[in-house]
């Protein structure tokens, strides 16, 4: 018997979850702070409600995907919040990309409400969540994995269990780290490659095909060089991403430099306008110079 589940945002990421869920027969109940971006899901078969706490009464199953920490709690525990809804045994799953501090205190009070609790980042961008092709990271015991596998598994190509609570978020800012600093120095490497003289496109071409190439590479560069900046990632989460990643790493000794750098790449960006774009948009302030 599929399960009630709801899921609270509907931004780039959350929506494609959303119609995966439908898709898959889950009774589903959303929540968007700007009700607009449900009104395909509502087509589909969702029910819209208007606080968090409405979508998450009498659902066995929560999902939260938002941009932050401070949006993350503000749904769970702001006004109307979605934890007040729960009760015994409810899963709650946090997918947003957040600091694995707010993780450890949503995992505590989701204890005290008696809900169980997972954090599920996600690894893939837009259209992975358009396509039921995500990659879940998961913090949580093996019990409530198990429980929440069927809604993951409606959304997902892979179910990647890192250990307890606290261990999706930690991989999900490493590899957010690593993404960030290799589009940074792309954008760099690309503009040289621009007022280099060289062909770009061969150019291009033995560099996805060599040691630098990546799937990441190979998409960013066809996104900067067409200049067709349609949100996958938003350029501002990836800033954000890369600042929680230098303040998760220094808990452990470790101060990532390149991580600095490329942060302050992506907030020039933000600051000339282009927080909203596509992170490839990194690119144009370098361009201009």
């Amino acid at each position: 018997m599929k399960k009630n589940v709801a899921i609270l945002g509907l931004g780039t990421m959350g929506a494609g979850m959303a119609a995966n869920l439908l898709k898959a027969g889950f009774s589903l109940s959303v929540y968007n702070r700007t009700a607009a971006k449900a009104e395909r899901l509502i087509e589909a078969g969702a029910r819209f409600a208007s606080t968090p706490a409405e979508a998450a009464k009498d659902v066995a199953v929560v999902i939260s995907m938002l941009s932050d920490d401070s949006a993350s709690r503000g749904v769970w525990l702001g006004s109307g919040g979605a934890l007040e809804a729960v009760g015994k045994d409810v899963i709650l799953i946090e997918s947003s990309t957040v600091s694995p501090s707010w993780v450890a205190e949503l995992a505590e009070l989701s204890a005290t409400r008696g809900a169980r609790f997972l954090d599920a980042p996600v690894t893939g961008s837009r259209m992975q969540a358009e396509a039921g092709q995500l990659s879940f990271l998961v913090g949580g015991s093996d019990a409530t994995v198990e429980a929440a596998s069927p809604v993951l598994q409606a959304m997902s190509k892979e179910i990647v269990h890192l250990g307890p609570v606290g261990s999706g978020a930690k991989m999900k800012l490493i590899n957010n780290f690593l993404c960030g600093v290799q589009i940074a120095s792309l954008a760099e490497g690309l503009t040289w490659i621009e007022r280099s003289g060289l062909d770009r496109e061969k150019a291009l071409a033995v560099l996805k095909s060599g040691a630098p190439g990546s799937p990441l590479l190979g998409a960013i560069s066809a996104r900067m060089v067409s200049q067709n900046y349609d949100v996958n990632f938003l350029l501002s989460l990836m800033a954000k991403d890369l600042l929680y990643a230098e303040a998760e790493a220094a808990h452990c000794n470790v101060d990532l430099k390149t991580a600095e750098t490329a942060r302050g790449l992506f907030e020039v960006a933000i600051a000339q306008g282009m927080g909203n774009e596509d992170m490839s948009s990194v690119i144009e302030p370098l361009r201009k110079k």
